[in-house]
């Protein structure tokens, strides 16, 4: 599918918005939650991916990030995605999880749909990458990203959120996930 949003300068921060197909709320469980999180840090340590602020949501991801070294932020993302992709339909097609039959028939049935998958589709296409070439632009895209567990309802103030680099910025101590501040 075509996108007038592409990845530009990699060192430069892009605001960027990974959403599961169909919205489906399938990042609900800590475990899911976990598998990005162990991602992410795979990208931080070995892709050069860089980290400025972060939330899972149950059924899609907000990052600002950049890359290192000239690393492609659409090739970190591309890897990212397929990695979480395999590693989270393997543990939702588990006897465990009782939304089992239902997700695995949305991600086989959307990957039946899209000759760009083999079997199963669980992200959507596109990023929706925006670069962020001001400060006015990183600071609204974080106050963004930190303020989505608060609009959801799921917590009243933003730092309490776990799954977010909220944490990070308001308490000035790490939280999941290493973090390279912006503002």
């Amino acid at each position: 599918m075509a996108t007038r949003y592409r990845f530009g300068e990699s060192h430069v921060p892009h605001f960027v918005t990974t959403s599961v197909i169909n919205w489906v709320d399938a990042l609900s469980r800590p475990v899911y939650k976990d598998i990005v999180i162990n991602s992410l840090k795979y990208c931080i340590d070995k892709k050069n991916l860089v980290v400025h602020a972060w939330v899972i949501m149950n059924n899609h991801i907000h990052m600002v990030i950049s890359a290192k070294e000239r690393a492609p932020l659409a090739d970190i993302m591309r890897d990212f995605k397929k990695h979480t992709a395999k590693e989270l339909l393997e543990a939702i097609d588990t006897p465990g999880e009782s939304r089992r039959s239902w997700m695995m028939w949305l991600f086989s049935s959307a990957g039946r749909n899209n000759p760009n998958n083999e079997r199963y589709q669980f992200w959507q296409q596109d990023n929706h990458p925006i670069m962020l070439t001001s400060g006015a632009e990183i600071q609204q895209k974080i106050d963004y990203v930190h303020d989505n567990p608060v609009r959801a309802g799921i917590v009243y103030k933003a730092e309490e959120y776990k799954y977010s680099s909220a944490f990070d910025y308001y308490t000035q101590q790490q939280g999941l996930l290493p973090i390279e501040m912006l503002i």
